[in-house]
């Protein structure tokens, strides 16, 4: 019996003799769980672990309704979705606080490097570079009602410049979009397909894809997002769960981090002591300041306005809001006063973030929402549309 249980141990994979099963709910793809998951097993091989990818508003809303699949760990880089689950009472501490800070990220947009570019191409250097006529129809995003790292970017636009200025520079952006992708990682296969010029995204999705031929530049100023890692309520496997979580934290797990085929910005200190010359300094700079960091907490209080606006002021009138846009700056005998009226209509959010806070989360809220930016692109149309006659 003893030999049948040797040939079996070297014959069988760990897995199949593991008595716990870890169940992980991340929006985190394969090429950055595996490596991560392939060492853990072999620390704990009576640990087995499954894995569901999900986008992170999709996973928030799984575990919002209830755990009903009885979720071990949530896994995600958006760190507002920890608030919104932590407030709403599904996390656990199991001794490592509500949620565990394991990288750190920012955003920014990629571009085809050298090789894959047009030659005439320009990189952008800053936020307001995107917004110049030259790139019209030539930059792609994702919807931040399927991608955290939307959400995220967008959040750190509005914490940069103010709820108004912000979506000022949002709805002017409209105007520049190719098309809004369905998911963070259509944004970077529309640049590497040379559908689009420029593609909105956090820096370690399109710095593993350096390989492919993709450039990253950090938006400035840089805002520095934590990822997190959190126990779930409704999880049955409590130590198998404290387990993982201190091994990503571990100085192992950290450095597994700085593959280059993960290339994420470790939280632990000694071990992102490595990448120091490797780092941009504007991202050495802002991890050294607290000013810099991503306010979790406030883009978790406005989660849903936030993505409730961009479907309504954005996603929902695109085609529109993108040939007025491209009509107004065809108007050269325009005077600057009828250019600026118009130009109003296109960047001017209707309401305060006190007032998108204060609304109903309702669908009546929605279509209101959406009227109210059709109406107003209506009313520039028909401004564009007498300033067009002969």
């Amino acid at each position: 019996m003893s030999r049948l249980l040797f040939l079996l141990a070297i014959l069988v994979p760990p897995a199949v003799f593991a008595t716990t099963e870890l169940r992980i709910i991340t929006s985190y793809q394969a090429d950055m769980v595996d490596p991560l998951l392939a060492v853990f097993q072999q620390r704990h091989p009576d640990i087995h672990v499954r894995v569901l990818n999900k986008n992170t508003p999709a996973a928030v809303d799984e575990v919002l309704a209830g755990n009903d699949r009885r979720f071990d760990l949530f896994w995600a880089s958006a760190p507002e979705a920890f608030v919104v689950l932590e407030d709403a009472g599904q996390l656990r501490d199991l001794g490592l606080g509500a949620h565990a800070d394991f990288a750190w990220s920012a955003v920014g947009w990629t571009w085809r490097s050298a090789q894959g570019a047009a030659q005439d191409f320009q990189v952008p250097q800053d936020w307001n570079d995107l917004l110049d006529p030259a790139f019209s129809q030539s930059i792609v995003m994702s919807h931040p009602m399927r991608s955290g790292t939307t959400h995220s970017l967008l959040e750190t636009i509005l914490q940069d410049r103010g709820w108004r200025a912000g979506w000022a520079w949002i709805l002017e952006l409209a105007g520049q979009l190719n098309t809004i992708s369905a998911r963070s990682f259509g944004v970077l296969e529309g640049v590497q397909r040379g559908e689009a010029e420029i593609g909105l995204s956090i820096d370690f999705l399109a710095l593993t894809r350096g390989v492919d031929g993709l450039a990253f530049r950090y938006g400035r100023p840089v805002l520095m997002i934590p990822a997190r890692i959190a126990a779930l309520r409704g999880g049955r496997q409590t130590e198998a769960a404290l387990a993982f979580m201190k091994f990503l934290l571990s100085e192992e797990g950290q450095r597994i981090l700085l593959r280059p085929d993960i290339r994420r910005i470790p939280v632990d200190p000694v071990v992102r002591a490595e990448l120091a010359e490797s780092l941009q300094p504007e991202i050495r700079a802002a991890l050294n300041f607290s000013w810099s960091r991503y306010d979790a907490k406030l883009a978790a209080r406005r989660y849903w306005q936030v993505n409730q606006v961009f479907e309504a002021f954005v996603a929902r009138d695109l085609l529109l809001r993108r040939d007025l846009w491209r009509r107004l700056r065809a108007l050269d005998q325009a005077s600057a006063a009828e250019r600026a009226r118009i130009r109003r209509l296109l960047t001017w959010m209707p309401m305060t973030e006190h007032q998108a806070r204060s609304a109903p989360q309702t669908r009546e809220t929605l279509v209101a929402w959406a009227e109210r930016s059709h109406t107003m692109l209506l009313e520039a149309e028909a401004y564009i549309r007498l300033l067009e006659l002969p």
